[in-house]
C-alpha cells in the first residue's frame, strides 16, 4: 500500500511537472520594474566603490625593486654568476622614504615576477602526511626530484620546500633597528592543522644544489611560519608573501634604511624581486580592483535606468487599438 501511494504521488508530480503546473513566480517586468531594480543596484554599488576607493587611498605603500640595485657593477649583465657565486659579498643597502605617515602595524612583503609556482609539477611536487605527522616521516610520494639523501628522507621533502625564499631584510630610522616580528604571519588553520607540532627538519638542503633557505632542525615544522607561508602557492606569477610585521609606527619623511641579504636566484629566468612595506585598512592593502569593479556596475546600471526612462517612459510605444481584435469585427469568426 505504502509503495502504491508513493507511486501515486510521484506520477502527480511528474504530470504537474511535464504540464508545467508546479506554483511559480512570474514578475511582470514592467517598465517601473525594470528600471527601480537598476536604480536600486547603482545605489548600492555607486557609494561601495567609493568607499573602497577611498579606503584604497589611505592605504601607505613603499615598493623598492633590489634585484637589478643590488648588483654590482662589475656583474652588471652576469646577474646568474654573481648569485651563484660563494665569495662575493651579497649585502647591499637602500634609502626609502616614507611619503605619509604610516601607522602600526606595517606590513612588510617580497614580492616575486615571473615565478610559476602554479606550475603543476610544482604543486605537486610535496607530500602532506609528511607534513602533518612525524610517523608519515618516510612518505615521500609526489616529492620527486627532493625525495631522498644519503642520511635518509627529506623532510619536508619536494620542490616547492627547497625552493623556501632565502632573501632577508633589516630596517632602522634613525640608527634605531626596527624590529620585524614572523609571528603569526601564517594562517592560523595552516600552522594548527596542516604542519605537525612534532616534525622537525631533517636532511633539507644538504644536497649538492641549494634551492633557497635553510630551517632550524631544532624547530617544528608548526612554528617555521617562513616555510608555511611559502608552502601556500600562489596562483598567477606575479605573487607576494608576508615576509614580517613592523609594530612601531613611522612618520612622514622618516628615512628607512634597508640591509638586504641578495641571496635567492631570479637572475637565472630573468625574475624580479621587491620589498613592500604597507599598511592596511578595513578593506585591506592597496588594491583598486574592487572599488572600480563596483563603480563599474552601479554606473552601467545607472545609464541603463536612465535610457530606459528615455525610451519607455518619456516617449512609450504606441499601441494598437485593442478593439482591432475583438471576435464581433470578423463575421467568419476568423481572425
Amino acid at each position: 500500500m505504502e509503495k502504491q501511494r508513493n507511486r501515486k504521488k510521484e506520477t502527480a508530480f511528474n504530470y504537474r511537472f511535464s504540464q508545467q503546473e508546479l506554483p511559480a513566480c512570474k514578475p511582470i517586468l514592467t517598465p517601473a520594474v525594470v528600471v527601480s531594480s537598476f536604480i536600486l543596484i547603482a545605489g548600492v554599488f555607486i557609494p561601495i566603490g567609493l568607499a573602497c576607493l577611498f579606503e584604497t587611498d589611505n592605504v601607505v605603500e613603499i615598493q623598492h625593486r633590489y634585484d637589478v640595485h643590488c648588483l654590482p657593477q662589475m656583474y652588471s649583465n652576469q646577474g646568474l654568476q654573481y648569485i651563484q657565486s660563494t665569495i662575493t659579498n651579497k649585502t647591499c643597502t637602500s634609502s626609502l622614504i616614507v611619503p605619509r605617515e604610516m601607522k602600526s602595524p606595517i606590513f612588510v612583503y617580497y614580492q616575486l615576477d615571473n615565478f610559476y609556482q602554479n606550475h603543476r609539477r610544482y604543486v605537486k611536487s610535496r607530500n602532506d602526511e609528511q607534513l602533518r605527522s612525524r610517523a608519515s616521516e618516510a612518505e615521500t610520494k609526489n616529492c620527486d626530484p627532493e625525495v631522498t639523501s644519503s642520511n635518509g628522507p627529506i623532510v619536508p621533502c619536494g620542490l616547492i620546500a627547497w625552493s623556501l625564499f632565502n632573501d632577508t631584510y633589516k630596517f632602522s630610522v634613525r640608527n634605531k633597528l626596527l624590529d620585524v616580528s614572523k609571528k603569526n604571519i601564517a594562517w592560523k588553520s595552516d600552522r594548527e592543522h596542516k604542519y605537525g607540532s612534532d616534525v622537525y627538519p631533517k636532511n633539507f638542503q644538504s644536497g649538492v644544489l641549494i634551492g633557497g633557505a635553510k630551517l632550524n632542525s631544532s624547530i617544528p615544522l608548526s612554528e617555521q611560519e617562513d616555510l608555511i607561508v611559502w608552502m601556500r602557492t600562489a596562483a598567477l606569477p606575479t605573487f607576494r608573501k608576508l615576509y614580517g610585521r613592523i609594530e612601531e609606527s613611522l612618520q612622514a619623511n622618516d628615512v628607512i634604511e634597508v640591509v638586504i641579504q641578495n641571496n635567492y636566484n631570479t637572475y637565472s629566468y630573468n625574475g624580479k624581486k621587491t620589498v613592500i612595506l604597507s599598511t592596511t585598512t578595513w578593506i585591506g592593502g592597496r588594491n583598486q580592483f574592487l572599488g572600480i569593479a563596483y563603480l563599474s556596475v552601479g554606473s552601467l546600471c545607472l545609464f541603463i535606468a536612465i535610457l530606459f526612462i528615455l525610451v519607455f517612459v518619456l516617449r512609450p510605444r504606441p499601441l494598437a487599438d485593442p478593439s482591432y481584435l475583438s471576435w464581433n469585427k470578423h463575421p467568419n469568426g476568423n481572425m
